[in-house]
C-alpha cells in the first residue's frame, strides 16, 4: 500500500457516452507503472466512454479493487513489488471477481498460461491497438464478474489446478495424477451428489467402460489420503446415487 494511506489515483474520470456507442459506461482500473503508457491507455479508455482509475503497483491495485466495484481491471505484468500474476492471484483469493485483462510485452506461451491459471480472463500483448483493447474489455464486461477462483477451497481442503498441489490445512498431500483429477472434479461441484458415470466422464477417458469399478477404487485411494489421516470424512457415499464432497 502507498504509505499506508491507500494509493494515489491518477486521472479519475467520470467518462461519457459517445453517440451510438454499443456499450454502457464502464469503470476500469488500470494497473501500469510506466507513466507514459498508463497515460496513453487512460486517454484511450476515456475517449471510449469509460471511467478510468490508474495505479502503479500491485499493492495499490489490491487496495483500490477491494474498495471500488470495477467493471474490469487492466493489469500489466511487469510491476514493482508484486507482479501482475501475483496481483491477479491475490485478487481472486480476496474474492474480487472483476474481469482481469493482462497486459504483457512478452508473447511467450508460459506467460499467457501463468496469467490465465492465476485467475485472469484474457491477455493482450504490447504493442496493441485501442480498438482491440476496447473490444476485449467490452467482451469481458458482457460476461460479467463470475466467480473464478484460481485455487479451489472446500472447508480446509485447498486444490491448486495450475500447480497440481493439494493441502489439508497447512499439510500438503501428495496425489497421483488420476487422484488429483478426481478430487478436482469433486471440488468444482462441492455439495453435489456426483454419480459414478459423472466422475468417470470427467476424470477418465473413453477407454474405461461405465461398468468399471475404477471410480470406487480411486475414491477409496482419495479417502486414504485426504480424509482418514486427518480424522475427517469429506467424501461421503450416497447409496444408490454416487458420492458427495462436503455438505
Amino acid at each position: 500500500m502507498s504509505h499506508g494511506k491507500g494509493p494515489i489515483v491518477i486521472g479519475l474520470s467520470s467518462g461519457t457516452h459517445e453517440a451510438g456507442a454499443d456499450f454502457r459506461a464502464m469503470r476500469v482500473l488500470i494497473v501500469e507503472d510506466e507513466v507514459k503508457m498508463a497515460s496513453v491507455i487512460r486517454r484511450g479508455l476515456v475517449a471510449g466512454g469509460m471511467a478510468a482509475d490508474l495505479v502503479g503497483t500491485g499493492e495499490d491495485a489490491l487496495w483500490m479493487a477491494g474498495a471500488t466495484d470495477y467493471d474490469a481491471i487492466v493489469l500489466d505484468v511487469m510491476l514493482p513489488g508484486i507482479d501482475g500474476f501475483e496481483t491477479c492471484r491475490r485478487l481472486r483469493r480476496e474474492k474480487i471477481w472483476a474481469p482481469v485483462l493482462i497486459l504483457t510485452a512478452r508473447d511467450g506461451i508460459q506467460d499467457r498460461v501463468n496469467g490465465l491459471d492465476g485467475g485472469a480472463d484474457d491477455y493482450l500483448i504490447k504493442p496493441f491497438s485501442f480498438a482491440e483493447l476496447l473490444a476485449r474489455l467490452r467482451a469481458l464486461v458482457r460476461r460479467g464478474a463470475v466467480e473464478r477462483p484460481s485455487v479451489l477451497e472446500v472447508a480446509d481442503l485447498r486444490l491448486d489446478p495450475a500447480r497440481q498441489r493439494v493441502w489439508r490445512g497447512d499439510t500438503e498431500i501428495d496425489l497421483s495424477q488420476k487422484e488429483f483429477a478426481l478430487l478436482e472434479t469433486f471440488m468444482r461441484r462441492p455439495g453435489e451428489v456426483l454419480s459414478r458415470y459423472q466422475l468417470l466422464e470427467h476424470a477418465w477417458d473413453y477407454e474405461y467402460e461405465n461398468r468399471s469399478n475404477i471410480v470406487d477404487v480411486y475414491v477409496r485411494y482419495l479417502r486414504d489420503k485426504i480424509d482418514r489421516p486427518f480424522g475427517v470424512e469429506t467424501i461421503t457415499t450416497v447409496r444408490g446415487s454416487g458420492y458427495r464432497l462436503g455438505d
